[in-house]
């Protein structure tokens, strides 16, 4: 004869799913998310040109100046974005590309992110800048004048990143030694950003 279930006794439970982790929330905007009418644009000669592209990664990478570091983030996130290069991707679909911009932290590279943000703002190119991101150009805190442009050029644009140096990229390639915490909280943050969601990051 069958037992009968004692109601006293808790019933089985079924495993529960392996947790997933959480989706990070998107950073907060710090500027305009759009262009705006009345932004004044860059002069022709302070413009970035604009390349077609075939390719939809989820984001392309810009480097607004040469040296910029926008190689080494593409490369330590290949499966989801793509280096743009030194131009504006222009999709041969005719959808806006999804752009951040990747400049150096120097006096030089804050400027041309600035004038790749105001070209932006002033309507005048075929991505939506998603934000901004400044690699450091030297070792230790960036100099209080730096600082400053970094507020003033970071102000055109929704959201602003910024990367400490990284010594090890002097000795090892960029993809032979751990990704920094800071570059991998802007592949997660960007990825809550595009709507990726944290368990399958940009790279």
């Amino acid at each position: 004869m069958s037992e009968r279930a004692n109601p006293w006794l808790s019933r089985p439970t079924t495993p529960s799913a392996v947790a997933q982790p959480p989706v990070l929330a998107a950073p907060p905007t710090s500027g305009p998310v759009a262009p705006q009418r009345g932004v004044p644009a860059p002069d022709q000669v302070d413009r970035l040109p604009v390349r077609d592209q075939s390719a939809t990664p989820a984001v392309w990478w810009l480097g607004v100046h040469g040296g910029a570091g926008e190689s080494t983030l593409a490369a330590l996130s290949p499966e989801r974005s793509a280096a743009a290069g030194h131009s504006w991707p222009r999709s041969t679909s005719g959808n806006q590309t999804p752009v951040v911009l990747v400049a150096r932290s120097n006096a030089a590279g804050l400027r041309a992110a600035q004038n790749a943000l105001r070209e932006w703002g002033a309507g005048l190119t075929p991505s939506n800048v998603l934000g901004l991101v400044v690699m450091a150009d030297a070792p230790g805190r960036m100099p209080r004048a730096l600082r400053d442009r970094l507020t003033v050029a970071a102000g055109g644009g929704p959201r602003t990143w910024t990367v400490p140096w990284v010594d090890a990229w002097r000795f090892e390639e960029p993809t032979n030694v751990p990704i920094p915490r800071d570059v991998q909280r802007v592949f997660d943050e960007l990825s809550a950003v595009i709507g990726i969601g944290a368990s399958s990051t940009v790279n």
